[in-house]
C-alpha cells in the first residue's frame, strides 16, 4: 500500500543542531530541497548550548596558523586514541572530508570559524597529538542579522557572562583575570567589544549560539525550511528503503516524503531516563545531563524498529557536573584545572587527576566507584585563596557565593576541615591526611599520585604564575565542598553507519534512504574524546558526507 504524501523534499533532516543544519545547509548547496524538522519550540539542540567549537584535523585555518597539521599526523593520533574501535573507513572518511566540510562552509556560507591558539588535544603526548591544538570556534555573529521569528525561535544557553560576548579563547585568559595581564587586557578587551556593540545597535553572540545563528542564517539564505514543533512520529518504509518519516506539526500528523534520504540528526537519549538505566553504567541521571531537554532517544528508537544495528551503547560524552539550586547541571571544565583545588570520594580520598580532560575523569568515577568507597557523588574541596583567585561555578575572583548557594547546602563552607569533613559526611582524619598530602605535592610542584599538571592539557586553564599551574595548597579557611556528579554533554551509542554515514543493519548492509549523525548515531571517536570541538566536528562532518551522498544518488538515478 503506498503512502499519501503530505510534502515532499530531496533530503529530510530530523533534529537541529550542529549535525541537523550541516545536512539541510550541504543538501542545499548541492541544489537538493531540504527540509529540517525540530521536536522542540527552539532550533539549536545541544549545540547551541555548547562551546561551539569543531575539532577538524588539518582544515585550513590550521595551515594559516603554521602549525602544519597533515593527514598522517591526525592518522596516528586517531589510531594511538581512538584505536580500533571505530572501523578505518570512518575514521578515513572523516580525515579526508572534515577538511573539505570546512573549507566549503567557509567559502559558500556564512558557517566560519576562527583557530582558538593553545587549546590543546586532550591527550597532547599521544602520537600525532597537537599540544597547539586543533579546535576552531566559530566567529562572533550578529545576531540581529536574523530575522525577528529567527531569533526568536532560537535556543539560547544562558551562560553566566553578565553580558558580555566571550570567545573560548578569552575565556582561558579570563579565568587568571587577578592572576596575569593577558588576564586583564583580555578582560578589557571583551568589555570593549560590549561597549562597541552597544553603540552599534548589535547583539553579538560568541560560542555554540553563534554556530547556530550562523547555520539558521545560512540555511535561510540558501531556502532551506525549518519547521519548529515537529516530533518524528515513524519512518516510512516502502520497498524496502526508508521513503520519508511521519511527524506530528499544527495538530496533525504528516507524511513527509524524502526522495534522496533522511539524515537522523536528533541526538542522543541523555533525558530519557529508561534508556540510560538500560543502557548505562549506573548510577545514571538524566539530571545530571547538560543535552538539550529534547534528547530522549527518539531517532534511536525509530533506527531500532526498522532494523538498526547499534553500538558505544553504554557510553556518553562525559561531563563532570554539579547540580545548581533550581536543578540545572553545570559542567565543570575550568574549574577542575584550577590550583588550591581537589575532588575527593565518599572516603576523602584523591582517586584521579582533577585536572584530566572531562571525558576521562567521568569514565574515572566510573571506574574507581565501589561500595566501599563510592565516587558518584563525589566531592571538589576548595579553600578560601583559590577562591578569591580564580574564576569558579561562573563567579568572578572575590565575587561570593550567593546566599542561596549556601543557605541551601548546595555550598557546604566551614571554618576548618574537620568542620568541613562534618557537613559533608566525610571521615574527618582521612580527608585531612589526603589534604595534607596534597599540600605536599603542592609544595614541590610534583603530583606523585595523579601527575595532575604534567600534560599540557592540564595546564591550558592553569594558573602559569605557579611553578606547577594546577597544584597550590589548600590552607586558607574558610574551606568550602561542592558535590560532583558524573553528568554528559550527551550519549555516544546509536545506530551503526558506514563511511557515508548511511545505516547499517546487524549483517552490514546497508538501509537504503536512511543516514544518521552526531549523537544520533555511534560515534566515530569510539570509547575517546580526542579534542574540543570533537563532537561537533564529526557531525558536521558525517551530515556533509550524508547530504553529498544522497546528492550523488539522486543524479546517479
Amino acid at each position: 500500500m503506498s503512502t499519501e504524501w503530505d510534502h515532499t523534499y530531496d533530503v529530510v533532516v530530523v533534529g537541529s543542531g550542529a549535525a541537523g543544519m550541516a545536512a539541510a545547509i550541504t543538501a542545499r548547496l548541492r541544489g537538493l530541497t531540504a527540509l529540517v524538522v525540530e521536536k522542540t519550540e527552539v532550533y539549536g539542540g545541544t549545540t547551541a548550548l555548547s562551546g561551539g567549537a569543531i575539532w577538524v584535523p588539518d582544515n585550513f585555518h590550521l595551515a594559516a596558523a603554521g602549525l602544519a597539521d597533515t593527514p598522517e599526523k591526525a592518522r596516528a593520533y586517531l589510531d594511538a586514541t581512538v584505536g580500533d574501535r571505530v572501523p578505518a573507513a570512518r575514521k578515513e572518511a572523516y580525515l579526508k572530508h572534515g577538511p573539505q566540510m570546512v573549507r566549503e562552509f567557509h567559502d559558500r556560507t556564512a558557517v566560519k570559524f576562527v583557530y582558538t591558539p593553545g587549546y590543546s588535544d586532550y591527550f597532547p603526548e599521544e602520537l600525532g597529538g597537537f599540544p597547539q591544538g586543533r579546535s576552531v570556534e566559530p566567529q562572533i555573529f550578529d545576531f540581529k542579522k536574523l530575522p525577528p521569528e529567527q531569533r526568536a525561535g532560537m535556543r539560547r544557553a544562558g551562560l553566566p557572562t553578565y553580558g558580555l560576548t566571550i570567545t573560548s579563547k578569552d575565556f582561558r585568559h579570563l579565568n587568571m583575570v587577578g592572576r596575569t595581564w593577558a588576564g586583564k587586557r583580555t578582560s578589557a578587551k571583551v568589555g570593549a567589544r560590549g561597549v562597541t556593540a552597544l553603540l552599534r545597535g548589535r547583539k553579538l553572540l560568541s560560542l555554540g549560539e553563534a554556530l547556530i545563528a550562523r547555520m539558521r542564517y545560512s540555511l535561510g539564505n540558501l531556502g532551506g525550511e525549518l519547521w519548529l514543533s515537529a516530533p518524528l512520529t515513524g519512518l516510512v518504509e516502502e520497498n524496502g528503503r526508508i521513503a520519508g518519516i511521519r511527524v506530528t506539526h499544527h495538530g496533525r500528523e504528516l507524511a513527509i516524503r524524502a526522495t534522496g534520504g533522511v539524515v537522523l540528526a536528533s541526538g542522543g537519549f541523555s533525558h530519557n531516563q529508561r534508556l540510560r538505566e538500560k543502557y548505562l553504567p549506573a548510577p545514571t541521571s538524566a539530571e545530571w545531563s547538560a543535552a538539550a531537554e529534547g534528547q530522549t532517544g527518539d531517532g534511536l528508537e525509530a533506527c531500532v524498529g526498522v532494523g538498526a544495528a547499534v553500538d558505544l551503547m553504554d557510553r556518553v560524552w562525559g561531563a563532570p557536573s554539579t547540580v545548581l539550586p533550581g536543578g540545572k547541571p553545570f559542567f565543570l571544565v575550568a574549574d577542575r584545572g584550577i590550583p588550591g583545588m581537589l575532588i575527593v570520594n565518599s572516603a576523602g580520598e584523591r582517586y584521579a587527576n582533577e585536572a584530566a580532560p572531562y571525558h576521562q575523569f567521568v569514565d574515572a568515577m566510573y571506574a574507581n566507584h565501589t561500595p566501599e568507597a563510592p565516587t558518584v557523588p563525589s566531592w571538589l574541596i576548595l579553600d578560601a585563596a583559590s577562591k578569591a583567585r580564580y574564576v569558579f561555578l561562573g563567579l568572578f575572583p572575590g565575587q561570593p557565593f550567593p546566599k542561596k548557594w549556601i543557605d541551601s547546602g548546595f555550598v557546604r563552607r566551614a571554618p576548618t576541615l574537620d568542620a568541613l569533613a562534618a557537613r559533608t559526611g566525610l571521615p574527618a582524619d582521612r580527608l585531612r591526611a589526603t589534604i595534607e598530602r596534597f599540600n605536599g605535592f603542592a609544595h614541590h610542584g610534583h603530583d606523585e599520585d595523579f601527575r595532575r599538571g604534567e600534560s599540557v592539557y592540564d595546564r591550558y586553564y592553569g594558573d602559569p604564575t605557579l611553578p606547577n599551574p594546577n597544584l597550590a595548597p589548600l590552607r586558607k579557611a574558610p574551606f568550602y565542598a561542592v558535590r560532583i556528579q558524573p553528568g554528559d554533554i550527551g550519549t555516544k551509542g546509536g545506530p551503526v553507519t558506514d563511511a557515508t554515514a548511511r545505516v547499517l543493519r546487524e549483517d552490514g548492509s546497508a538501509i537504503e534512504g536512511l543516514y544518521a549523525s552526531g549523537n544520533a548515531s555511534a560515534a566515530v571517536m569510539g570509547d575517546t574524546y580526542p579534542g574540543p570541538g570533537a563532537t561537533i566536528g564529526p557531525a558536521m562532518t558525517f551530515s556533509w558526507i550524508a547530504a553529498s551522498h544522497i546528492a550523488d544518488s539522486l543524479a546517479a538515478r
